[in-house]
């Protein structure tokens, strides 16, 4: 989940590197802190996916109910993990499908801003003033016992334990490589102050968390650097501002492969991020009093730098709080100008981006919000393949009133309709169910992603059997005929109840959904189907209608019959939980599945 350096930056950033190292053993010490600790950082990140994720992405989900609660949650999942970049990928993935709203998402990376600050406090405050060298070797050693375990859960806690010593073994180093530095070269003489320093120096935390991908990396350098005597402290409370924006770098990097909604977090982070640091950039002075004046209250000495970093580092970031939760539903409103709800002509994915691939819980719930995307494209096309409107459909008061005054046909190319809306949804969520269920996922997962994999297979082949009986409905309906108009009028109506019931499951919460519903549908659809041979024959008798267009009209309700099954089989793999009414879903698909298959024609 780590982003990538810059291209166009590696060069440089190796060049200067090796030079680096080439003229300085010290510099080599603390290089090597600084790639140590970054290791552990992943490590964490990895740790916390493994043993963690399923119960934060169910902490993530119930702290929605207001900003408040999800700030809350933003800041202490960040405390807990350390890791503002694991929390912001897994609010984008719960964002990207559809799990959480926009705002929640927002709220939960304004907290995990405020949470970051709690890493300037660790290092600070225990970092920098206990050997934590002998701490790391011990947490090491059992790590790498517990990695190697087959039990996810215990490779996890190894993960964790491993990082958590990397941090420190990181941290150590680079201490030990400022002290020895500070013996030979006293790097403090490049201190710049005034407009120019801040400027200077904010730009420099910037580009240091730009290309390391982690804030906290850049503030464990300031800090033992700080300490080291070879940064002033007017130089570190500006690299720990530019550290902030630079922060959002990866923020935007995990949007790059989500949907619009997921950039529209990324662009939040960046205008939070951006506004916190222009807003401590111009009160920087009236900050710096009041950090003196708490720290004061607090006991920290005047000469305890690095202390108050920390305590500065917490106050620019409570102050953009108080910025910008106030300005919420502003910001909201600009980011849904800045990336709008796109309606490209040939339909894209709304939910499936590479992004919720790693969390089970948001995988299944994404491709199932895909299936259901796929599901009102495809009954959008049904209705408009039969001359009506669903919008239209959905708000009748009497259904078959309404089909029968429907007599105008859309302006529809049915074959063009399908490449677009339905083939691309359904060639995405084919590939992505594919390249899922054939990984590391749990087998529930896995079974569930087959039955909407199914679901989805349903829906298309019913699209597929409107499009064979829309030339002779058509032909029919367009004007009043008399008796074939009635019977094909009928078979509209007919279909046009099944989209009306789908739509009233589709809308229902999920908690007072059933799909018992289904069942009686089925039945309907059975019995109305039997009674088609016996109604043409009878039609016949009286000539009523011409043999030609009575095998015609066989034929078509056939079609017609069986796009109706498929959509309410589509619908009983794409409602059922695979929990709660697992066996209810069973039993209705161990019906007489030859009822509605057998053809009469």
């Amino acid at each position: 989940m780590r982003g990538i350096v810059q291209r166009s930056l590696l060069p440089l950033v190796l060049g200067v590197l090796v030079v680096a190292l080439w003229l300085s053993g010290e510099v080599q010490e603390i290089a090597a802190g600084v790639a140590i600790f970054l290791f552990g950082m992943l490590m964490l990140e990895q740790g916390f996916t493994l043993v963690g994720s399923g119960v934060l992405e169910r902490a993530l989900r119930g702290a929605t109910r207001s900003v408040s609660r999800s700030v809350a949650f933003g800041a202490l999942a960040t405390t807990a993990m350390q890791s503002s970049t694991l929390v912001s990928v897994i609010t984008i993935s719960f964002l990207s499908a559809g799990l959480i709203p926009l705002v929640s998402g927002i709220g939960i990376v304004f907290g995990a801003n405020l949470g970051s600050t709690t890493g300037a406090w660790l290092i600070a405050g225990l970092g920098l003033r206990i050997h934590i060298a002998a701490l790391a070797m011990p947490m090491l050693a059992v790590a790498i016992v517990l990695v190697f375990n087959r039990s996810k859960g215990v490779s996890g806690a190894g993960y964790v334990l491993g990082g958590v010593g990397f941090l420190f073994l990181g941290i150590h180093f680079m201490k030990e490589g400022f002290d020895s530095f500070a013996e030979q070269f006293d790097l403090s003489q490049f201190a710049l102050g005034g407009v120019v320093g801040l400027l200077v120096y904010t730009l420099v935390g910037f580009v240091a968390t730009a290309v390391m991908q982690s804030s906290h990396a850049t503030l464990v350098l300031v800090i033992t650097a700080l300490a080291a005597g070879q940064l002033t402290y007017d130089n570190a409370l500006a690299i720990a501002i530019g550290a902030n924006v630079g922060s959002t770098v990866t923020a935007v990097i995990g949007a790059a492969t989500a949907n619009y909604q997921g950039r529209r977090l990324a662009g939040g982070h960046v205008i939070f991020n951006v506004v916190t640091a222009a807003a401590a950039l111009l009160l920087i002075v009236p900050l710096q009093g009041a950090v003196a004046w708490i720290s004061d209250l607090a006991g920290i000495g005047a000469d305890d730098h690095t202390l108050r970093l920390a305590v500065f580092h917490t106050m620019f970031n409570i102050l953009g709080l108080l910025i910008m939760i106030p300005a919420l539903p502003l910001l909201l409103r600009a980011l849904e100008r800045i990336f709008p709800t796109t309606e490209p002509q040939i339909s894209e994915p709304q939910y499936l981006s590479e992004s919720i691939a790693t969390f089970p819980e948001t995988l299944q719930t994404a491709v199932a919000n895909e299936v259901e995307h796929l599901y009102a494209n495809a009954t959008d096309l049904i209705a408009e393949a039969l001359g009506l409107d669903r919008d239209r459909l959905v708000a009748a008061t009497d259904v078959a009133s309404y089909v029968r005054s429907s007599r105008t046909p859309a302006d529809l190319d049915m074959d063009l309709a399908y490449e677009q809306r339905i083939k691309p949804l359904h060639g995405a969520i084919l590939d992505f169910v594919s390249r899922r269920t054939a990984g590391d996922i749990p087998a529930g997962t896995a079974r569930r992603l087959t039955e909407l994999r199914i679901a989805a297979e349903r829906i298309v082949r019913s699209v597929k059997e409107v499009k064979h009986l829309r030339r002779n409905t058509l032909r029919y309906t367009s004007s009043d005929q008399g008796v074939v108009t009635r019977v094909y009028d009928d078979l509209r109506i007919h279909i046009a109840r099944t989209l009306r019931e789908l739509d009233d499951l589709a809308r229902s919460e999920p908690e007072s959904r059933s799909i018992l519903s289904l069942e009686e549908a089925r039945d309907r659809v059975r019995t109305e189907k039997r009674l088609v041979r016996p109604l043409v024959e009878e039609l016949l008798r009286r000539d009523h209608l011409d043999a030609g267009v009575a095998t015609s009209f066989i034929n078509d309700a056939s079609y017609g019959y069986r796009a109706m099954k498929e959509m309410l089989e589509g619908a009983q793999a794409l409602y059922s939980e695979p929990l709660g009414v697992r066996a209810e879903v069973e039993r209705l698909l161990a019906m007489d599945e030859d009822s509605l298959d057998d053809d009469d024609d």
